[in-house]
C-alpha cells in the first residue's frame, strides 16, 4: 500500500494510462463518488475493530461488496488495511496533525507532500491522517509509481486502497469526481536519498501535478511531513544489488540488512504532518494549464512552502524520538 511517484522526468503525470480495477468478484463497479460516500469512521476500540475486520474479510470471500472503476474498496481499506497500520500511527510514531481543515469537506483537492524514509511509510501515514482526523473522514487517493502496481500482491492492495498510476487521465478523473488526491513529486529521489540529506527537498519534476489541479480547478494543499526521515536512516545505497533486483535503490541502514527481517522494523520517531493553506487554481486565466511559466511558478511556490514548513516543524519537534 505504500506508494510513491517516480522520480526524475518520469515523475511527470503521463497521459493515456487508464486505471484498471482488480480483485473484484462481487457486483459491478460503482462510481468513485458513490464509493467514497460510504460512512466510515475508523475510530473503533481495538476489540471491536478486530471483529469488524474479520467480518469484512468474510464478506470478501462471498463476493458481497462493490468497488469503483479504479478498484477502490472503501470498507476494506478502512476496516482492514488502515486498521493494520493505525497502531503505528497512534502509538509508535505518535503522529500529530495540524491544518486538517485546509482539506475541504467535499469536492476535489490535491495534496502535495515531501517524500522520505527509504520505504514510503509517509504516504500511508498521510492516508490515515486524512481519513481519521478530518471531520468528513475523507479518503486519500494516491498517485503511485509503476513499480507499486507491477509488484505482485502490493499492486492489488494499492488498487483496493483507492490508488492509481501517476498519469494525467487518472489524476484529472479523480479530481473532477471530487476526490482528495495525493502526490509525492520527489518520487524515488526523495525516499531513496541518504540520511545526510534529510529534510532537504529534491527536485519536483516539471509540474505535472500542478497541471492536473489547474485543469480541474481544485486547490493544491502543500503538506509537510516530519518524522519519516528517521525511521530507516539510509547510510548507503548498494547499487549493484539494486540493479540485480530491478529496484531504484537498495538501502543500507543501521539495522538492515545486518539484522535481517528485524531490520525492517521502523524506528519510533516522532511525527508531525501539517496541511498548509490551500493554493487556489480556479481563478487562473484560461489556458494556464498549458502555460509552462504558470506551472513552474506554482510548482516553486508549493515546494518553497513545504520546505519552509519542514524547518518550522523540526524546530517545534526538537529531538527525533522525543
Amino acid at each position: 500500500m505504500a506508494e510513491t511517484s517516480d522520480g526524475g522526468d518520469s515523475n511527470r503525470l503521463r497521459p493515456s494510462q487508464a486505471a484498471r480495477a482488480v480483485g473484484a468478484t462481487g457486483p459491478r463497479p460503482v462510481e468513485a463518488s458513490a464509493a467514497a460516500d460510504v460512512s466510515l469512521t475508523g475510530v473503533d476500540e481495538d476489540d471491536t475493530g478486530v471483529v469488524e475486520s474479520w467480518e469484512v474479510l468474510q464478506s470478501r470471500l462471498t463476493g458481497d461488496y462493490a468497488v469503483d472503476d479504479f478498484g477502490f474498496d472503501p470498507e476494506f481499506t478502512d476496516k482492514v488495511l488502515l486498521q493494520l497500520v493505525r497502531p503505528l500511527y497512534r502509538h509508535w510514531f505518535r503522529v500529530e496533525v495540524s491544518g486538517i481543515d485546509s482539506i475541504p469537506a467535499e469536492g476535489g483537492a490535491l495534496i502535495v507532500a515531501n517524500h522520505s524514509g527509504t520505504i514510503a511509510v509517509d504516504s500511508v501515514m498521510t492516508q490515515v491522517a486524512v481519513h481519521d482526523e478530518h471531520p468528513a473522514h475523507r479518503n486519500l487517493r494516491m498517485l503511485g509509481a509503476d513499480l507499486v502496481f507491477q509488484t505482485p500482491f502490493l499492486g492489488d492492495l494499492a488498487r483496493r486502497a483507492g490508488h492509481t498510476l501517476a498519469c494525467h487521465d487518472d489524476a484529472e478523473r479523480l479530481l473532477r469526481s471530487g476526490e482528495v488526491v495525493g502526490v509525492w513529486p520527489e518520487g524515488f529521489k526523495g525516499i531513496g536519498k541518504p540520511f545526510s540529506e534529510r529534510y532537504r527537498l529534491q527536485r519536483f519534476g516539471r509540474g505535472g501535478f500542478v497541471s492536473a489541479a489547474v485543469r480541474t480547478g481544485v486547490p493544491i494543499i502543500p503538506t509537510a511531513i516530519v518524522g519519516a526521515e528517521e525511521i530507516y536512516p539510509m547510510l548507503a545505497n548498494a547499487l549493484p544489488i539494486a540493479r540485480v533486483l530491478g529496484l531504484p535503490y537498495f538501502p543500507i541502514t543501521p539495522t538492515f540488512p545486518a539484522l535481517g527481517p528485524l531490520g525492517l522494523l521502523p524506528l519510533p520517531s516522532k511525527w508531525f504532518i501539517h496541511f498548509d493553506d490551500p493554493i487556489p487554481t480556479d481563478d487562473l486565466p484560461p489556458g494556464s494549464a498549458d502555460d509552462p511559466s504558470v506551472l513552474f511558478e506554482i510548482t516553486d511556490q508549493v515546494r518553497e512552502r513545504i520546505q519552509r514548513r519542514l524547518y518550522d516543524l523540526l524546530a517545534q519537534r526538537g529531538g527525533a524520538f522525543g
